[in-house]
């Protein structure tokens, strides 16, 4: 049917659009002036299953999910006149497509509601085909800025077609299209814009990634290969070209069970009943595979769905449209870990290259099983290209797709619109994944924990700072079997000569690796040691009494470190220390290490150079914390002057543009007078936690607003404020990806960074989170300092005297 709107359509909606609109006692229409701004979703919605109500429904939770305070999204849910749905609350109106005046009335709530600020159309022309003008006429008639999505672009399009979307392009502010495929369609073969498109990916989900083992003994496959397919049954699905390959895969594999997951689709079981699926169960039969195949004829709940996708081996996606422009199927199972093996649609054509899949022809059973046969023989390509799956569809995370979709909301608001990302729920998970009985493992391949990488003192020192952080803030009895095998193995890697080692095997064995420099491992056990120390008042008193006889004998030969960042942690550790157990050799130690610092600040600053080193390297805002540290514990000015300036100096240099970028490992940054490229990537997880860490001590000491307003904006860094607007954290498994590169994340969950994810988060929950509850320390010096009996030390150089002074001062 041609899109011609007739005089009595223009009549009806111009009359709407042009007519002076005040507000109805409807509390809907009402503008409140503290209402958030409401964005509409006009879309197919659950219970109604189709593709695009079920991704309306992921996206919609995805940016609840991501932002507060930012925005309200309503729903408007569509159907046809005779098929109803009994929808959930969060839908707010229905719009009944083959029937204008359900048109009429939308466009006239939308219009007289002052605090809609734009529209939200998840467009695909099936669902307007019954009534093509109406939709036409009520897009002319909305007085709101509206975003459409096209789940499908076709390629060379009639004439017809081409005027429609053209149409369509003139009224809304933007395009949003799942694939650049589609994005250059729309450039070419409609004339559309190139800068009026958005390309944000479909979303998927974030996985766990259970033990595939594990699901297949769940749920009754194991000693099962498993190939499957899923989504709603419909003969475009092409079911039969699987079967056809079976006889073929089954000869060599008689192990395998071929699983086709999904309803017939709600339209086909109208027009046709279940005809299709008879017809496929008919094949199964006579070719003797009805020990090879198994239809589960449900709707899955999400959660399954996800389970039955990660115990798959093999994903077969073999749709016979040429024009599918993607697939939520096909990304849900490249998020799992699926190996694929798929036909030419365009979305996979995009998606599968470099090693992430495998493309077959069209209805092709022949090079459908040979490929199969393939991957079933070479476990370790099935796991490379699983690998690579993952990795490539990363970014496409429903919590990326959340924040790509709000930055346009941003934009086409003219930032009336203000985004402001929800802090996530604190989730242990990984972090304790990541540790044995022994003690925490270095590194992850992904969220999987791998041991062959041993244990670091640094990791585990870091570790025992987060957990007595949230031992302080929540009291959680289970906190304290974690915090004493954290500090069991800081006392396993002191030596008898008083300083720490850093690398253990998994066999508890110290590794070659302990020649390297030792100094900040030394520094950071010393910190987490004193840190443990300042809470010792909530503790059982033998981890008090074993962190204290520990930290006294880490101090003996700390004189001899020079390394910065050794000394600003030894400083820290001390501080920390003193706050219940104050002493005064430990506090001339922290004297003799401040002043060193306070000499090479000196010696390197000048007017536009406030450091104290010629570069900016990493773990910067350590040196200007451990200097406000020194002057908290002697109340000396030179300290506390030297802090502040070095820190705000800092600051200007790594954050702009209300966003973080600490410094790249990809380059320092030097004080050589010259202007220095931005390196973009290489920022690391730690980097931005001490810098929140430093923040949240600065705003304590000198309640300065700014400093409280700049953790919040570091924070954002790992939920998506970044050069990628990709999330760093990982909400499913807790763990924190190892770095932000230049064009991509690196999605590995090592302790280093999941560590420092928690230690910032913590900070968050104490100064932002419960930021309404009274912060006691207003001053630097309000906490009560427990002074022992004095005992004097001739030669705080001399070893012996310092292992006398650790074994009478354990209280």
């Amino acid at each position: 049917m041609r899109t011609t709107l007739s005089a009595h359509q223009n009549t009806l909606f111009s009359t709407r659009k042009n007519q002076k609109h005040h507000a109805k006692s409807n509390t809907n229409t009402i503008e409140n002036p503290n209402s958030l701004p409401e964005i509409l979703f006009i879309t197919s919605y659950p219970p109604r299953e189709c593709g695009i109500a079920t991704y309306s429904q992921d996206l919609i939770l995805a940016l609840n999910n991501k932002f507060q305070k930012s925005f309200d999204i309503k729903i408007c849910a569509l159907e046809s006149e005779f098929e109803k749905q009994h929808y959930p609350d969060e839908v707010n109106y229905i719009l009944e497509t083959d029937n204008q005046k359900s048109y009429l009335d939308l466009a006239a709530n939308i219009n007289e509601n002052n605090t809609i600020s734009m529209m939200v159309i998840e467009h695909e022309f099936g669902l307007f085909r019954s009534n093509e003008a109406d939709f036409m006429a009520f897009l002319q008639s909305v007085n709101k800025p509206i975003i459409v999505a096209f789940h499908t672009v076709l390629p060379n399009p009639n004439a017809l077609l081409r005027e429609n979307v053209q149409k369509i392009d003139k009224i809304v502010q933007s395009i949003i299209v799942m694939t650049q495929s589609s994005a250059k369609l729309l450039v070419h073969d409609y004339a559309i814009a190139k800068d009026k498109i958005a390309v944000i990916p479909h979303g998927t989900h974030l996985v766990e990634h259970t033990n595939k083992d594990f699901l297949k003994e769940k749920y009754n496959f194991a000693g099962r290969k498993i190939i499957a397919t899923f989504g709603l049954l419909s003969s475009g699905k092409s079911i039969e070209t699987s079967i056809n390959a079976l006889p073929t895969i089954v000869k060599k594999h008689p192990e395998v069970l071929f699983l086709v997951i999904g309803k017939t689709h709600p339209t086909v079981v109208k027009n046709e009943g279940e005809k299709y699926r008879s017809t496929l169960e008919a094949q199964i039969t006579a070719l003797n595979l009805n020990a090879n195949v198994l239809f589960i004829n449900q709707y899955l709940p999400l959660n399954e769905l996800l389970e039955y996708l990660q115990l798959t081996d093999i994903y077969l996606f073999t749709s016979k449209d040429r024009n599918q422009a993607v697939s939520g199927t096909f990304s849900y199972a490249i998020s799992c870990g699926c190996p694929i093996i798929s036909t030419p649609i365009p979305h996979a054509v995009e998606v599968l290259q470099n090693g992430t899949g495998i493309i077959i022809d069209f209805e092709n059973p022949k090079q459908l099983a040979k490929q199969v046969t393939l991957l079933l023989d070479n476990e370790s390509l099935r796991n490379e290209i699983s690998s690579n799956g993952i990795h490539k569809l990363a970014p496409t995370a429903w919590e990326n797709s959340a924040i790509a979709h709000a930055l346009l909301f941003e934009k086409i608001s003219h930032e009336k619109i203000e985004l402001h990302y929800k802090i996530p729920a604190i989730n242990w998970n990984h972090f304790k994944k990541m540790t044995t009985d022994f003690a925490m493992i270095q590194f992850s391949i992904i969220n999987q924990p791998d041991l062959n990488s041993g244990y670091t003192l640094d990791d585990n020192a870091r570790a025992l700072v987060a957990m007595c952080q949230n031992y302080a803030l929540k009291k959680e009895s289970n906190d304290l079997k974690y915090i004493q095998k954290y500090l069991d193995f800081i006392a396993f890697c002191l030596q008898p000569e008083c300083h720490f080692l850093n690398y253990v095997d998994t066999n508890k064995k110290f590794t070659t690796q302990n020649s390297e420099n030792l100094n900040d491992s030394n520094g950071r056990a010393i910190w987490a040691l004193g840190y443990l120390i300042s809470i010792s008042d909530l503790l059982p008193i033998e981890l008090e009494i074993k962190a204290k006889k520990t930290l006294q004998l880490a101090l003996v030969q700390v004189h001899k470190i020079h390394s910065p960042r050794a000394m600003a942690f030894i400083i820290k550790g001390i501080y920390y220390s003193n706050t219940t157990n104050y002493l005064e050799e430990n506090t001339f130690v922290l004297k003799q290490l401040s002043d060193r610092l306070v000499q090479m600040y000196k010696h390197e600053t000048d007017e536009n150079w406030q450091w104290f080193e010629p570069y900016l390297t990493y773990g910067n805002s350590i040196l200007p914390e451990a200097m406000l540290c020194a002057y908290r514990a002697t109340n000396m000015d030179v300290y506390r002057e030297i802090a502040k300036t070095s820190f705000d100096f800092l600051l200007t240099k790594i954050f702009k543009n209300n966003t973080i970028k600490v410094i790249s490992n990809k380059g320092w940054l030097h004080n050589d007078n010259k202007i220095h490229p931005d390196k973009i990537g290489g920022e690391q997880p730690i980097d931005v936690a001490y810098t929140i860490l430093a923040l949240s001590k600065f705003y304590e000491t000198f309640q300065q607003t700014d400093y409280l307003n700049k953790m919040e904006v570091a924070f954002d860094w790992f939920l998506g404020k970044n050069h990628l607007h990709q999330i760093v954290y990982n909400p499913c498994t807790g763990g924190c990806y190892d770095g932000l590169e230049d064009t991509y994340i690196n999605l590995n969950q090592g302790a280093e960074s999941t560590v420092s994810y928690v230690m910032a988060r913590l900070t968050i929950e104490k100064y932002l989170v419960k930021k309404s509850q009274k912060i006691p320390n207003k001053t630097p010096f309000s906490k009560k300092i427990v002074v022992p009996q004095k005992v004097t030390i001739e030669n705080t150089n001399q070893p012996k005297k310092w292992i006398e002074f650790a074994a009478i001062n354990l209280l």
